[in-house]
C-alpha cells in the first residue's frame, strides 16, 4: 500500500513537471514567434548623397537624378533589405557584366561595385554608400545602353538628326516595378538596335569558332565565272557557308550555279551590283575579318541609341541611308516605295539631319550656289563669253540660275524640306550615275533615280494630281509649286550595317569614313 502510494505520488509529480515543462516550451516558442526583425530603414538624405559624390566624383553626372530618386523614396534605401542586396539589384549587376552583348564595355569607374556582388566580405562600403553605389550603377547602365554618347559627342561626329531624350522620370518610376533592365518587349529602343544586337551575337559566335580564313588568290587573279574550276572556289564556298550565304559547303572547287547565286546574294547585301562573275573586289570584301565586321555592327548599334523609337510610329515618312544610296518611303510600318539615290561627294558630304517636306516644285529653276559660281561659272565665263547661254543659265538679281528643262541640273522636279544646309531631293539629267555601285557624286543634295514615281507616291492622297497632271507639270518648262496638304518627315541617316525586313544583315562601305572615329570612342570607353 505504501509502495503504491509512493509510486502514485512520483507519477503525479512527474506529470506536473512534464506538463509545466511543455507549457514552458510552448510559452517560450510563442515568445520566439512574436519576435519580429525590424525592417531595414536607412536614411539616405541630401547630406549622405553629397558626401558620397565627394568620395566618388566620377559619378557626379548622376547626382541630380539620384537625389531626386531618393527624395521620391522618402530618403530610404532602394536596393537593400535585411538579407542584403535585393534580387533586382543582382539582376542589374548581371546585366552590367553582360554589357558586351550590347556592344559595350563593362567599365564602371569604381571597383567597389564588384565587391558588393562578387565577394560581399570584401565590401568596405557602408550600407548607405552600398545602396548609393548600386543606384549609380543603375543610371550608368541605363545611360550607356539606352542613350549612348551624349549629344555633344554625336554633334562632333556630324550627326544632326534629333536625339532621343532619355526619360529619367520613366526610368526611376520603373525601378520600383523592377522592369527597366528587362527589354523583352523591345520597345525602349529603335527597332534596328535589337536586330543588330542579334547580328552581333551571331558574329561573335563565328569569331569564337575562329572566324573565317583569308581567301588566297594568285597575283594575276581577274575573275571566276560559271563552270570555272579553281582552289579559290572551294575557299569562297567555305567562307559563304560560315555566314549562312550558302546552305551547304560541298567542298567543290567547281563554280556552279549554286555558288553564283550565293555570291549574288552576298553582293546584294554588301552594296555591290549583282554579277555573274566573282571579281577581285568581291574576294577582298569576303576577306574583311570578322573582328572588323563586329566593330561595324557595334558602331551602328551606337547610332541606333541616338534615334527615338517614336520615329517609327509615324504613319508616313521618308528615310535616306547615305552609305546604301537608297531612299525609302515607310507607310504604316511597311516599305511603300524605294529608289536608288546619288549623295554628296566626300568633299561635299550629304548632311545627316531631318526635316519636314512641305513642297514639290515642278520644272524648277536651279539657283546656283555662290560656291559653284565662284569655282566653276566665273572661270567658265572668263574663257567663253557664251558660257551662260550654252549652259542654259541666266543672271537673276545678281545671282545665277539655270532655266527649267530636261537639261536642268535639278531635272524636272525637286522636293523641298526647308533646312539651314539647303539640302533637298531632286531629279537629275545624269541618269547613268545610278548604274554605279558607289554613288557619291553630288554637291550635297540627294538625287533621286525615280523622281516621277516619288511625286506620284507623295501626291496619291490628292485625287486632283493624277500621273498625267504630274507629267504635264514636270515637262511644262515653267516652274510651278505644290504645297503638300500634310508635311512628310524626312530622315537622312548614316548606317553602314543594317538588318533588312527579311532579316538579312547588310554591310555598306563607309563612304565618308565616319565609322573609325566612332569605333575609337567606343573601344576607348
Amino acid at each position: 500500500m505504501k509502495i503504491w502510494c509512493r509510486f502514485a505520488i512520483i507519477t503525479l509529480l512527474f506529470t506536473i513537471v512534464s506538463c509545466n515543462s511543455k507549457g514552458d516550451k510552448k510559452e517560450e516558442n510563442q515568445k520566439k514567434a512574436k519576435v519580429v526583425i525590424p525592417e531595414l530603414k536607412l536614411v539616405i538624405d541630401s547630406t549622405a548623397i553629397a558626401k558620397f559624390y565627394e568620395a566618388y566624383p566620377k559619378l557626379q553626372n548622376f547626382q541630380g537624378e539620384v537625389a531626386s530618386l531618393y527624395t521620391k523614396k522618402q530618403s530610404t534605401q532602394l536596393w537593400l533589405d535585411n538579407k542584403g542586396v535585393v534580387e533586382f539589384g543582382n539582376t542589374l549587376y548581371n546585366k552590367y557584366k553582360e554589357l558586351e552583348t550590347e556592344g559595350l564595355k563593362a567599365n564602371f569607374p569604381y571597383k567597389e561595385i564588384n565587391s558588393i556582388f562578387e565577394n560581399n566580405t570584401d565590401n568596405k562600403l557602408s550600407k548607405v554608400n552600398t545602396d548609393l553605389m548600386i543606384t549609380n550603377l543603375y543610371f550608368y547602365y541605363a545611360e550607356k545602353v539606352y542613350r549612348g554618347f551624349d549629344e555633344k559627342t554625336s554633334l562632333s561626329l556630324e550627326w544632326l538628326l534629333p536625339r532621343k531624350k532619355l526619360n529619367y522620370q520613366v526610368l526611376t518610376d520603373s525601378i520600383f516595378k523592377k522592369s527597366t533592365i528587362n527589354d523583352d518587349k523591345k520597345s525602349k529602343m529603335f527597332s534596328q538596335y535589337y536586330k543588330l544586337r542579334d547580328a552581333l551575337h551571331q558574329y561573335r559566335e563565328i569569331e569564337k569558332k575562329g572566324g573565317w580564313k583569308t581567301i588566297e588568290t594568285d597575283e594575276d587573279y581577274k575573275s571566276l565565272k560559271l563552270g570555272d574550276s579553281s582552289a579559290v572556289i572551294a575557299q569562297i564556298r567555305e567562307r559563304l557557308f560560315i555566314t549562312g550565304d550558302i546552305k551547304e559547303d560541298t567542298k567543290s572547287a567547281v563554280c556552279d550555279s549554286t555558288l553564283i547565286s550565293a555570291m549574288k546574294k552576298y553582293e546584294f547585301h554588301h552594296g555591290y551590283a549583282q554579277k555573274n562573275t566573282i571579281l577581285l573586289e568581291h574576294i577582298n570584301d569576303l576577306n574583311i575579318p570578322v573582328s572588323d565586321r563586329i566593330k561595324t555592327i557595334i558602331a551602328n548599334m551606337e547610332r541606333c541609341r541616338w534615334i527615338d523609337p517614336e520615329l517609327e510610329k509615324g504613319q508616313k515618312y521618308i528615310e535616306v541611308n547615305i552609305p546604301e544610296f537608297k531612299l525609302y518611303i515607310i507607310e504604316d510600318g511597311k516599305i511603300a516605295f524605294t529608289s536608288p539615290v546619288v549623295v554628296g561627294k566626300a568633299m561635299t558630304k550629304t548632311v545627316i539631319f531631318s526635316g519636314m517636306m512641305s513642297n514639290i516644285v515642278f520644272s524648277p529653276y536651279w539657283n546656283v550656289p555662290p560656291s559653284i559660281i565662284a569655282k566653276e561659272i566665273k572661270p567658265g565665263m572668263a574663257k567663253n563669253k557664251n558660257y551662260l547661254a550654252q549652259k542654259n543659265l541666266e543672271w537673276n538679281n545678281g545671282a545665277v540660275r539655270q532655266l527649267p528643262g530636261k537639261n536642268n541640273s535639278l531635272g524636272l522636279v525637286k522636293f523641298l524640306f526647308p533646312n539651314t544646309s539647303n539640302i533637298y531631293l531632286h531629279d537629275t539629267p545624269a541618269k547613268s550615275l545610278f548604274e554605279r555601285e558607289s554613288r557619291a557624286f553630288s554637291h550635297g543634295c540627294v538625287r533621286v533615280a525615280k523622281p516621277r514615281e516619288l511625286a506620284i507616291e507623295l501626291l496619291k492622297v490628292d485625287p486632283q494630281w493624277n500621273p498625267e497632271r504630274i507629267d504635264k507639270a514636270m515637262h511644262a518648262g515653267k516652274e510651278s509649286w505644290y504645297t503638300l496638304k500634310k508635311k512628310v518627315p524626312v530622315y537622312i541617316g548614316y548606317f553602314t550595317a543594317w538588318v533588312d525586313r527579311e532579316g538579312n544583315l547588310n554591310f555598306y562601305k563607309d563612304i565618308y569614313d565616319r565609322d573609325e572615329s566612332l569605333i575609337k570612342l567606343l573601344t576607348e570607353e
